[in-house]
């Protein structure tokens, strides 16, 4: 085990108060893509969720949440993570002036621990070989901390948050004269696709593409049996390496009727990645990569046919580095 230490960021009554009254997270831009429109003969546009202050879409429901616990009268919180959720915890949690402690798995890498220290003050613990060893260190900890733990994908506050990035897209298409009808989203242990659902509500007109990459697809192995199922995650997207989703979320899914599992290789969501960064000069991780495989890839999901707007939640990259990017690249695509 692997202890740094934390700074509290002390604010005063009246500025944490200020601070609850606002969103934490930023409104991101919602851009068309010119080659992939004309791909799949439709609009596309992708919703830059990689361009939230901590790098990716988990600000929005975390963010909520954390402000929530302040609410509450938390002085600090906890978190288990493989990277994003950790630092949107982090983000947070300093932007309201308390303490911030992280749970990571062995397999996070290092420039993610480094940030979590340096830029954010949060007190880092490094244990277990994956996100669920990692989470039942971090259950422990905020026991004994008697703070809450703020879960990475559970929680109907967090399912909430991560609504927000649905209305902002009806917003944005609405000023164009344009509507979407359909979504395309990672899904890991399921807290982005919650959010999802509760965005769109009851309209039967827009689909919902749930991704994910060989090896780390819980959910669609999941939703194929009706029931939870645990995997062994063995693909390079760890940020989807939940080895079992949210009951909750899967419930809600079959239910809906709307959503659609997708599972593409590490492979293709590798070079999705690369494609992303050739057109828009933005680097993201290979669970984003899963969503955007699903327009830049060969295998374009059935759904997306004959659709007129179709959304892609560019969900984040702040645990991917160009240095990596470039390793995953030579070794998946031999290039």
């Amino acid at each position: 085990m692997q202890t740094m230490r934390h700074t509290t960021f002390a604010l005063t009554l009246a500025a944490v108060r200020a601070l609850t009254t606002a969103p934490l997270h930023d409104v991101t831009p919602l851009i068309k893509s010119a080659p992939l429109s004309n791909k799949l003969n439709c609009d596309v546009f992708f919703k830059m969720d990689c361009a939230q202050p901590p790098g990716s879409f988990k600000l929005r429901g975390i963010g909520a949440t954390v402000k929530e616990a302040v609410e509450n009268g938390a002085d600090g919180v906890v978190s288990s993570s493989g990277g994003n959720a950790g630092l949107a915890t982090a983000h947070a949690a300093r932007a309201l002036g308390i303490a911030c402690t992280v749970v990571l798995p062995t397999t996070t890498p290092d420039a993610v621990r480094r940030k979590l220290e340096k830029e954010y003050g949060a007190e880092v613990i490094v244990e277990g070989a994956v996100w669920d060893e990692a989470n039942e260190r971090a259950k422990q900890l905020a026991a004994e901390y008697e703070r809450p733990l703020v879960h990475p994908f559970e929680g109907e506050t967090t399912w909430k948050g991560h609504s927000t990035l649905v209305q902002e897209v009806d917003e944005q298409l609405a000023e164009i004269g344009k509507k979407m009808d359909a979504i395309v989203c990672c899904v890991g242990g399921g807290g982005l696709l919650a959010g999802v659902l509760r965005g769109v509500g009851t309209r039967d007109d827009c689909a919902i593409v749930a991704a994910e990459t060989h090896g780390a697809d819980s959910f669609a192995q999941s939703f194929k049996a009706g029931t939870p199922a645990t995997i062994p995650i063995t693909s390079i997207a760890k940020s989807l390496g939940a080895g079992t989703p949210s009951p909750i979320v899967l419930r809600d899914a079959l239910s809906s009727k709307r959503v659609h599992p997708h599972v593409v290789s590490d492979a293709a969501a590798v070079r999705a990645c690369v494609n992303f960064a050739d057109e828009r000069r933005v680097l993201v991780e290979p669970a984003c990569g899963a969503a955007l495989a699903c327009v830049y890839g060969d295998d374009v999901p059935a759904v997306l046919q004959n659709r007129r707007c179709v959304v892609v939640e560019v969900c984040g990259g702040a645990v991917v580095g160009v240095e990596q990017l470039d390793a995953w690249a030579r070794e998946l695509l031999q290039c």
